[in-house]
Protein backbone atom coordinates (compact mmCIF):
# COMPACT_ATOMS: atom_id res chain seq x y z
CA UNK A 1 0.00 0.00 0.00
CA UNK A 2 1.44 3.43 -0.95
CA UNK A 3 1.68 6.86 0.88
CA UNK A 4 -0.52 9.52 1.74
CA UNK A 5 0.40 11.49 -1.28
CA UNK A 6 -0.89 8.95 -3.82
CA UNK A 7 -4.35 10.17 -5.25
CA UNK A 8 -6.85 8.16 -4.20
CA UNK A 9 -10.40 7.66 -5.50
CA UNK A 10 -12.67 9.05 -3.23
CA UNK A 11 -16.24 7.82 -4.58
CA UNK A 12 -17.82 5.95 -1.24
CA UNK A 13 -21.63 6.01 -0.32
CA UNK A 14 -21.88 8.45 2.79
CA UNK A 15 -25.52 9.24 4.91
CA UNK A 16 -25.24 13.15 5.76
CA UNK A 17 -27.28 15.68 7.07
CA UNK A 18 -27.14 18.67 5.22
CA UNK A 19 -28.30 22.09 7.09
CA UNK A 20 -26.96 25.18 5.20
CA UNK A 21 -26.44 27.92 7.18
CA UNK A 22 -24.46 31.84 6.41
CA UNK A 23 -21.70 30.70 4.22
CA UNK A 24 -21.16 27.49 5.10
CA UNK A 25 -22.41 23.84 5.19
CA UNK A 26 -22.56 21.75 7.81
CA UNK A 27 -22.17 17.84 6.86
CA UNK A 28 -23.15 15.64 10.08
CA UNK A 29 -22.70 11.94 9.85
CA UNK A 30 -25.00 9.82 12.37
CA UNK A 31 -22.48 8.52 14.64
CA UNK A 32 -23.55 6.62 17.62
CA UNK A 33 -21.83 6.97 21.15
CA UNK A 34 -21.34 10.12 23.39
CA UNK A 35 -18.49 11.90 21.76
CA UNK A 36 -17.55 15.70 21.73
CA UNK A 37 -18.90 17.60 19.04
CA UNK A 38 -15.79 18.40 16.40
CA UNK A 39 -16.02 21.15 13.24
CA UNK A 40 -13.68 21.79 11.00
CA UNK A 41 -13.35 25.72 10.34
CA UNK A 42 -12.03 26.76 6.99
CA UNK A 43 -9.06 28.98 7.60
CA UNK A 44 -6.71 28.87 5.13
CA UNK A 45 -7.76 28.32 1.12
CA UNK A 46 -6.38 27.71 -2.50
CA UNK A 47 -3.21 26.43 -1.41
CA UNK A 48 -1.42 23.88 -3.98
CA UNK A 49 -0.77 20.56 -1.81
CA UNK A 50 0.14 21.23 1.82
CA UNK A 51 1.78 18.55 3.72
CA UNK A 52 2.68 19.85 7.20
CA UNK A 53 1.17 22.91 9.61
CA UNK A 54 3.42 24.11 12.49
CA UNK A 55 4.41 27.34 14.44
CA UNK A 56 7.76 28.88 15.52
CA UNK A 57 7.59 29.09 18.77
CA UNK A 58 8.29 33.19 18.72
CA UNK A 59 5.24 34.75 20.33
CA UNK A 60 4.14 35.92 17.11
CA UNK A 61 1.09 33.60 16.63
CA UNK A 62 1.85 32.47 12.81
CA UNK A 63 1.54 29.28 11.24
CA UNK A 64 3.86 28.05 8.97
CA UNK A 65 2.09 25.67 6.32
CA UNK A 66 4.67 23.08 4.67
CA UNK A 67 3.75 22.61 0.41
CA UNK A 68 4.90 19.38 -1.67
CA UNK A 69 6.56 21.56 -4.10
CA UNK A 70 9.04 23.16 -2.50
CA UNK A 71 7.04 26.29 -0.54
CA UNK A 72 6.69 27.45 3.03
CA UNK A 73 3.80 29.83 3.10
CA UNK A 74 3.20 32.11 6.42
CA UNK A 75 -0.27 32.78 7.95
CA UNK A 76 -0.32 35.54 9.73
CA UNK A 77 -3.56 34.99 11.60
CA UNK A 78 -5.27 37.15 9.44
CA UNK A 79 -4.23 36.32 6.21
CA UNK A 80 -1.92 34.36 4.39
CA UNK A 81 1.52 36.44 3.18
CA UNK A 82 2.07 36.95 -0.55
CA UNK A 83 5.68 35.98 -0.52
CA UNK A 84 6.82 32.70 0.95
CA UNK A 85 9.09 32.21 3.41
CA UNK A 86 10.86 29.33 1.86
CA UNK A 87 10.68 28.34 -1.38
CA UNK A 88 13.17 25.36 -2.42
CA UNK A 89 11.62 24.18 -5.21
CA UNK A 90 14.80 23.96 -7.71
CA UNK A 91 16.27 21.63 -4.94
CA UNK A 92 13.72 19.12 -5.10
CA UNK A 93 11.82 16.18 -6.63
CA UNK A 94 8.21 16.24 -6.54
CA UNK A 95 5.01 14.50 -6.85
CA UNK A 96 3.95 10.99 -5.35
CA UNK A 97 5.40 10.41 -1.95
CA UNK A 98 8.38 13.06 -2.74
CA UNK A 99 8.42 16.89 -1.71
CA UNK A 100 9.13 19.10 1.08
CA UNK A 101 7.88 17.39 3.62
CA UNK A 102 7.94 19.14 6.72
CA UNK A 103 9.42 21.84 8.89
CA UNK A 104 10.58 22.42 12.48
CA UNK A 105 12.10 25.23 14.45
CA UNK A 106 14.52 25.25 16.71
CA UNK A 107 13.77 25.03 20.68
CA UNK A 108 15.51 28.58 20.90
CA UNK A 109 14.65 29.70 17.38
CA UNK A 110 13.66 33.43 18.75
CA UNK A 111 17.40 34.27 19.66
CA UNK A 112 19.68 31.36 17.04
CA UNK A 113 16.54 31.91 14.13
CA UNK A 114 17.55 28.31 13.21
CA UNK A 115 14.95 26.34 11.20
CA UNK A 116 15.18 22.71 9.81
CA UNK A 117 13.62 21.02 6.90
CA UNK A 118 13.20 17.31 5.65
CA UNK A 119 12.90 17.46 1.30
CA UNK A 120 13.78 14.93 -1.30
CA UNK A 121 16.71 15.59 -3.40
CA UNK A 122 17.23 15.67 -6.97
CA UNK A 123 18.67 12.26 -6.67
CA UNK A 124 15.24 11.31 -4.59
CA UNK A 125 17.14 11.03 -1.46
CA UNK A 126 16.34 12.45 1.97
CA UNK A 127 18.01 15.43 2.81
CA UNK A 128 17.77 17.23 6.53
CA UNK A 129 19.45 21.00 6.03
CA UNK A 130 19.58 23.77 8.04
CA UNK A 131 18.17 26.94 7.42
CA UNK A 132 18.40 30.94 9.16
CA UNK A 133 15.78 33.22 9.08
CA UNK A 134 16.48 36.26 7.49
CA UNK A 135 16.55 39.95 8.62
CA UNK A 136 12.96 40.15 7.55
CA UNK A 137 11.23 37.68 10.34
CA UNK A 138 9.19 36.41 7.25
CA UNK A 139 11.49 35.80 4.97
CA UNK A 140 14.22 32.81 5.18
CA UNK A 141 18.02 33.55 3.86
CA UNK A 142 18.14 31.25 1.48
CA UNK A 143 22.10 31.29 1.27
CA UNK A 144 22.04 29.84 4.65
CA UNK A 145 21.71 26.54 3.73
CA UNK A 146 23.80 24.13 5.89
CA UNK A 147 22.96 20.12 4.94
CA UNK A 148 22.99 18.29 8.15
CA UNK A 149 22.31 14.59 6.61
CA UNK A 150 21.69 12.81 3.59
CA UNK A 151 20.07 9.55 3.32
CA UNK A 152 20.11 7.48 0.14
CA UNK A 153 16.24 6.14 -0.83
CA UNK A 154 16.25 3.15 -3.06
CA UNK A 155 12.62 3.59 -3.92
CA UNK A 156 10.49 6.41 -4.41
CA UNK A 157 8.10 5.57 -1.67
CA UNK A 158 7.90 5.53 1.75
CA UNK A 159 10.23 8.71 2.39
CA UNK A 160 8.91 9.39 6.01
CA UNK A 161 9.37 13.23 6.22
CA UNK A 162 8.50 14.63 9.75
CA UNK A 163 10.70 16.24 11.72
CA UNK A 164 10.06 17.53 15.39
CA UNK A 165 12.26 18.78 18.00
CA UNK A 166 10.94 16.63 21.13
CA UNK A 167 10.83 17.92 24.98
CA UNK A 168 14.38 17.01 25.68
CA UNK A 169 15.63 19.80 22.59
CA UNK A 170 16.91 16.87 20.53
CA UNK A 171 15.73 16.40 16.78
CA UNK A 172 13.63 13.84 16.23
CA UNK A 173 13.39 12.40 12.18
CA UNK A 174 10.72 9.96 11.00
CA UNK A 175 12.84 7.80 7.87
CA UNK A 176 10.34 5.15 6.04
CA UNK A 177 11.51 1.38 5.46
CA UNK A 178 13.17 2.82 1.72
CA UNK A 179 10.15 1.52 0.07
CA UNK A 180 8.00 -0.70 -2.42
CA UNK A 181 6.34 -3.23 -0.63
CA UNK A 182 6.73 -5.77 2.13
CA UNK A 183 10.20 -3.68 2.99
CA UNK A 184 12.04 -6.25 0.53
CA UNK A 185 15.66 -4.80 2.04
CA UNK A 186 14.71 -5.68 5.21
CA UNK A 187 15.51 -2.01 6.35
CA UNK A 188 13.40 -1.56 9.09
CA UNK A 189 15.39 -4.53 10.73
CA UNK A 190 18.62 -3.74 10.23
CA UNK A 191 20.33 -1.42 12.92
CA UNK A 192 23.19 -0.72 10.05
CA UNK A 193 20.87 1.03 8.09
CA UNK A 194 18.81 4.29 8.77
CA UNK A 195 15.20 3.38 6.93
CA UNK A 196 12.47 2.11 8.90
CA UNK A 197 13.88 4.21 12.02
CA UNK A 198 13.07 7.50 13.99
CA UNK A 199 16.48 8.86 14.16
CA UNK A 200 17.49 11.19 17.30
CA UNK A 201 20.27 13.59 16.84
CA UNK A 202 21.74 17.04 18.72
CA UNK A 203 21.57 19.79 16.48
CA UNK A 204 23.44 21.75 18.96
CA UNK A 205 26.67 19.50 19.48
CA UNK A 206 28.90 20.91 16.40
CA UNK A 207 28.19 20.51 12.78
CA UNK A 208 26.76 19.28 10.92
CA UNK A 209 24.97 17.36 14.51
CA UNK A 210 25.72 15.11 17.32
CA UNK A 211 24.46 12.00 18.91
CA UNK A 212 22.67 12.17 22.08
CA UNK A 213 25.10 10.47 24.44
CA UNK A 214 22.34 8.36 25.90
CA UNK A 215 20.93 7.37 22.40
CA UNK A 216 20.09 3.82 22.50
CA UNK A 217 22.22 2.10 20.13
CA UNK A 218 25.21 4.29 20.40
CA UNK A 219 27.66 1.53 21.83
CA UNK A 220 26.35 -1.04 19.50
CA UNK A 221 28.89 -0.86 16.32
CA UNK A 222 26.99 -2.76 14.14
CA UNK A 223 24.34 0.56 14.50
CA UNK A 224 24.15 3.92 13.12
CA UNK A 225 24.23 5.95 16.54
CA UNK A 226 21.35 8.18 15.09
CA UNK A 227 18.90 5.45 15.90
CA UNK A 228 16.15 6.26 18.50
CA UNK A 229 13.49 3.66 17.34
CA UNK A 230 13.23 1.14 14.78
CA UNK A 231 10.70 -1.19 13.25
CA UNK A 232 8.74 1.66 11.19
CA UNK A 233 7.59 1.06 7.91
CA UNK A 234 6.43 4.61 6.87
CA UNK A 235 5.88 6.90 9.85
CA UNK A 236 4.54 9.65 7.91
CA UNK A 237 3.06 11.75 11.12
CA UNK A 238 3.94 11.32 14.57
CA UNK A 239 3.78 14.13 17.47
CA UNK A 240 4.76 14.80 21.12
CA UNK A 241 2.34 15.61 23.89
CA UNK A 242 3.22 19.02 24.80
CA UNK A 243 2.05 18.21 28.44
CA UNK A 244 3.38 15.02 29.14
CA UNK A 245 6.35 14.68 26.68
CA UNK A 246 5.23 11.00 25.30
CA UNK A 247 5.80 10.42 21.48
CA UNK A 248 2.80 9.04 19.42
CA UNK A 249 3.65 7.57 16.38
CA UNK A 250 1.41 6.19 12.95
CA UNK A 251 3.09 4.18 10.84
CA UNK A 252 1.33 3.83 7.30
CA UNK A 253 0.45 -0.10 7.12
CA UNK A 254 1.06 -2.25 3.96
CA UNK A 255 -2.19 -3.70 2.79
CA UNK A 256 -4.50 -4.57 5.73
CA UNK A 257 -3.66 -2.65 8.92
CA UNK A 258 -2.94 1.32 10.18
CA UNK A 259 -1.16 1.90 13.54
CA UNK A 260 -0.31 4.12 16.10
CA UNK A 261 2.44 3.36 18.31
CA UNK A 262 2.81 5.25 21.86
CA UNK A 263 6.13 5.43 23.52
CA UNK A 264 5.87 7.51 27.38
CA UNK A 265 8.03 10.20 27.90
CA UNK A 266 10.19 8.13 30.44
CA UNK A 267 11.43 5.97 27.22
CA UNK A 268 14.89 5.48 27.02
CA UNK A 269 14.19 4.35 23.50
CA UNK A 270 15.17 1.35 21.38
CA UNK A 271 12.00 0.35 20.86
CA UNK A 272 10.87 -2.05 17.72
CA UNK A 273 7.41 -1.37 16.87
CA UNK A 274 7.97 -4.68 14.48
CA UNK A 275 7.61 -4.06 11.21
CA UNK A 276 8.44 -6.39 8.61
CA UNK A 277 8.04 -8.92 11.15
CA UNK A 278 4.48 -7.68 11.81
CA UNK A 279 1.36 -5.01 10.49
CA UNK A 280 -0.11 -3.73 13.21
CA UNK A 281 -0.71 -6.53 15.91
CA UNK A 282 -0.80 -8.89 12.97
CA UNK A 283 2.19 -11.32 11.59
CA UNK A 284 3.18 -9.74 8.12
CA UNK A 285 6.75 -11.72 7.56
CA UNK A 286 6.80 -14.39 8.85
CA UNK A 287 3.23 -15.04 8.59
CA UNK A 288 3.32 -16.90 11.71
CA UNK A 289 5.40 -16.67 15.23
CA UNK A 290 6.71 -12.96 14.24
CA UNK A 291 7.27 -12.36 17.54
CA UNK A 292 9.45 -13.09 20.29
CA UNK A 293 8.06 -10.94 22.99
CA UNK A 294 10.44 -8.02 22.57
CA UNK A 295 8.48 -5.96 20.21
CA UNK A 296 6.50 -2.91 21.13
CA UNK A 297 2.71 -3.45 19.81
CA UNK A 298 0.81 -0.70 18.67
CA UNK A 299 -2.19 1.41 21.18
CA UNK A 300 -4.75 1.75 18.23
CA UNK A 301 -4.96 -0.53 14.87
CA UNK A 302 -7.50 -0.14 12.07
CA UNK A 303 -8.54 -2.17 8.88
CA UNK A 304 -8.22 -0.84 5.35
CA UNK A 305 -12.53 -1.40 5.29
CA UNK A 306 -14.56 1.96 4.34
CA UNK A 307 -12.37 3.27 1.89
CA UNK A 308 -9.29 3.47 4.35
CA UNK A 309 -5.75 3.05 3.40
CA UNK A 310 -2.65 5.68 4.86
CA UNK A 311 -2.84 6.97 8.70
CA UNK A 312 -2.52 10.58 9.17
CA UNK A 313 -1.36 11.21 12.89
CA UNK A 314 -1.96 13.69 14.78
CA UNK A 315 -2.10 15.12 18.07
CA UNK A 316 -2.97 15.18 21.51
CA UNK A 317 -5.67 18.28 21.94
CA UNK A 318 -3.60 20.62 24.92
CA UNK A 319 -4.89 23.76 23.73
CA UNK A 320 -7.53 26.32 26.12
CA UNK A 321 -10.31 27.29 23.88
CA UNK A 322 -12.15 23.78 23.68
CA UNK A 323 -12.01 21.89 27.15
CA UNK A 324 -14.24 18.90 26.02
CA UNK A 325 -11.58 18.14 23.88
CA UNK A 326 -8.73 18.14 26.65
CA UNK A 327 -6.43 14.87 25.99
CA UNK A 328 -7.85 14.07 23.01
CA UNK A 329 -5.62 12.52 20.10
CA UNK A 330 -7.08 13.18 16.88
CA UNK A 331 -5.92 10.90 13.45
CA UNK A 332 -7.04 10.21 10.42
CA UNK A 333 -7.17 8.36 7.17
CA UNK A 334 -6.39 9.93 3.70
CA UNK A 335 -8.09 8.17 1.47
CA UNK A 336 -11.61 7.49 3.70
CA UNK A 337 -11.21 11.20 5.17
CA UNK A 338 -12.40 9.47 8.61
CA UNK A 339 -11.38 11.32 11.20
CA UNK A 340 -10.94 9.68 15.16
CA UNK A 341 -10.30 10.62 18.34
CA UNK A 342 -8.55 8.11 20.98
CA UNK A 343 -8.40 8.73 25.02
CA UNK A 344 -6.72 6.43 27.73
CA UNK A 345 -8.95 5.06 30.46
CA UNK A 346 -7.94 4.81 33.99
CA UNK A 347 -6.37 1.67 33.12
CA UNK A 348 -4.17 3.30 30.63
CA UNK A 349 -5.86 1.32 27.31
CA UNK A 350 -6.35 3.89 24.46
CA UNK A 351 -10.20 3.93 23.41
CA UNK A 352 -10.77 5.23 19.84
CA UNK A 353 -13.48 6.54 18.62
CA UNK A 354 -14.82 7.47 14.82
CA UNK A 355 -15.97 11.25 14.79
CA UNK A 356 -16.33 12.84 11.17
CA UNK A 357 -16.44 11.15 8.35
CA UNK A 358 -15.50 13.66 5.52
CA UNK A 359 -14.55 14.27 1.88
CA UNK A 360 -10.80 15.15 2.31
CA UNK A 361 -7.59 13.92 1.62
CA UNK A 362 -6.06 14.63 5.03
CA UNK A 363 -2.37 14.68 5.11
CA UNK A 364 -1.28 16.40 8.32
CA UNK A 365 -2.61 17.37 12.06
CA UNK A 366 -0.66 20.78 13.34
CA UNK A 367 -0.26 22.53 16.44
CA UNK A 368 -0.19 26.80 17.02
CA UNK A 369 1.47 28.28 19.58
CA UNK A 370 -1.34 27.84 21.94
CA UNK A 371 -1.75 24.14 21.22
CA UNK A 372 -4.98 24.88 19.20
CA UNK A 373 -5.31 21.85 16.56
CA UNK A 374 -5.31 22.08 12.55
CA UNK A 375 -5.33 19.95 9.92
CA UNK A 376 -4.58 20.04 6.04
CA UNK A 377 -6.35 18.79 3.28
CA UNK A 378 -4.74 18.10 -0.05
CA UNK A 379 -5.58 19.37 -3.21
CA UNK A 380 -4.35 21.92 -5.77
CA UNK A 381 -6.73 23.52 -4.10
CA UNK A 382 -6.09 22.90 -0.71
CA UNK A 383 -7.33 24.07 2.66
CA UNK A 384 -6.51 24.53 5.95
CA UNK A 385 -9.34 23.57 8.55
CA UNK A 386 -9.46 24.65 12.81
CA UNK A 387 -10.43 21.49 14.96
CA UNK A 388 -13.19 23.76 17.07
CA UNK A 389 -15.85 22.30 19.38
CA UNK A 390 -18.59 25.36 19.05
CA UNK A 391 -21.38 26.19 21.43
CA UNK A 392 -23.66 26.10 17.77
CA UNK A 393 -22.31 22.48 17.25
CA UNK A 394 -25.15 20.90 18.96
CA UNK A 395 -28.00 22.95 17.58
CA UNK A 396 -25.92 22.67 14.06
CA UNK A 397 -26.99 18.87 13.20
CA UNK A 398 -24.47 17.20 15.55
CA UNK A 399 -27.15 14.99 16.83
CA UNK A 400 -26.60 12.65 19.96
CA UNK A 401 -22.96 13.47 20.29
CA UNK A 402 -21.98 13.71 16.66
CA UNK A 403 -19.60 15.79 14.55
CA UNK A 404 -19.73 18.22 12.11
CA UNK A 405 -17.74 18.77 8.98
CA UNK A 406 -18.10 22.35 7.77
CA UNK A 407 -16.29 23.29 4.91
CA UNK A 408 -16.88 25.88 2.49
CA UNK A 409 -20.51 25.81 0.47
CA UNK A 410 -18.79 25.69 -2.73
CA UNK A 411 -16.85 22.56 -2.02
CA UNK A 412 -20.23 20.90 -2.46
Amino acid sequence: MSHPLTPWSKSRNRKFVLVLFGAYVAVCPSLAGAVPNVQLEPVITGIDSPVAITHAGDGSGRLFITLQAGKILVYDGQQLLPAPFLDIGALITTGGERGLLSVAFHPDYPANGFLFVDYTDLNGDTVIARYSVSIDPNVVDPASAAILLAIPQPFANHNGGQLQFGPDGFLYIGMGDGGSGGDPLNNAQNLGSMLGKILRIDVDAGFPYGIPLDNPFIGNPNANPEIWALGLRNPWRFSFDRLLGDLLIADVGENSWEEVNFQQASSLGGENYGWRLMEGNHCFNPSTNCNDGSLTLPVIEYEHSLGNCSITGGYRYRGNLYPGLESVYFYADFCSGIIWEASRDASGAWISEQVLDTDLLITAFGENEDGELYLAHFSANGIIYKVTEPAAATSSGGGSGGGCFITSAEQF
